[in-house]
């Protein structure tokens, strides 16, 4: 029986992995906000074959979190353990900033409940000797886009950990994947201000994942001509990457406070 664990379930991308690992002999635990989303999703992937259970813990509350955890690895760790849960906020339809708030709350879900959770869960599957991590990054984090400076920072960060924990964890047995997405259909995806190139549904990001996961890839990004182009933001000098950000539309108008 392989355990998987999905964090942000009922996102689009975390439906779509959940649906793509629901049959028999996967037993998945799916943690979602959407609590009817959920419960639909639970069923769907129930009567796939696979045995589900849920849970809707706040993440970002460290006793839940991890006793949640601690739970998880009775009697032993998890196979496959996706940290997809996220949010994401912008500067605004004037350009105004951010409010620290939100931006606050933002890096808890994106950044630091991953990084708890690689800490506790990579400490365990070390012991076991396996398991994989996921984590969910972006390809904004090559280079931070002007209208999401805390997504893309959250994202950068996300990058940078899962690197780090894959060159501590390889040595004993246990992989970590960073999982870097373009666009993908989604609710959170059509409230991001900017130009939507190349998007993708979710269900063919999911594919892409699950094969990048058994493959235990270091790195799944997508699609190529938007993480080729990402990829060279983040070597060119950054005032040339700056420049081509503004001229792929990705600022704010002073003239009229509209997004581009």
């Amino acid at each position: 029986m392989t355990r998987i664990v999905i964090t942000g379930a009922t996102g689009a991308i975390g439906q779509a992995l959940a649906t793509g690992y629901a049959r028999p002999g996967n037993r998945l635990v799916l943690h979602g906000r959407q609590r009817e989303v959920l419960e639909s999703l639970v069923a769907d992937c129930r009567g796939a074959g696979a045995e589900v259970e849920c849970s809707s813990v706040d993440l970002g509350e460290d006793g839940a979190l991890f006793a949640w955890l601690e739970s998880l690895c009775d009697p032993t760790p998890p196979d496959i353990v996706i940290v997809n849960a996220g949010i994401n906020i912008n500067i605004g339809e004037d350009g105004s900033g951010e409010s620290w708030d939100d931006a606050s709350r933002l890096l808890e879900i994106n950044l630091r409940v991953p990084m708890a959770i690689g800490n506790f869960l990579g400490k365990r599957m070390r012991a076991a000797g396996r398991g994989q991590l996921v984590l969910m990054s972006s390809l904004a984090a090559y280079h931070g886009l002007p209208v999401t400076p805390s997504y893309s920072a959250s994202k950068a960060g996300v990058k940078a950990y899962g690197e780090a924990l894959r060159g501590w964890l390889a040595p004993h047995g246990v992989g970590v994947t960073v999982v870097m997405p373009g666009y993908v259909s989604s609710k959170m995806c059509h409230e991001m201000p900017g130009p939507k190139p190349f998007l993708w549904q979710p269900e063919r990001a999911a594919r892409v994942i699950t094969r990048g996961i058994e493959r235990n890839r270091a790195r799944i990004s997508f699609p190529f001509p938007l993480d080729f182009g990402c990829w060279w933001l983040a070597v060119l000098p950054a005032a040339i990457s700056q420049r081509l950000v503004k001229g792929f539309g990705y600022h704010i108008d002073p003239h009229d406070g509209a997004k581009r």
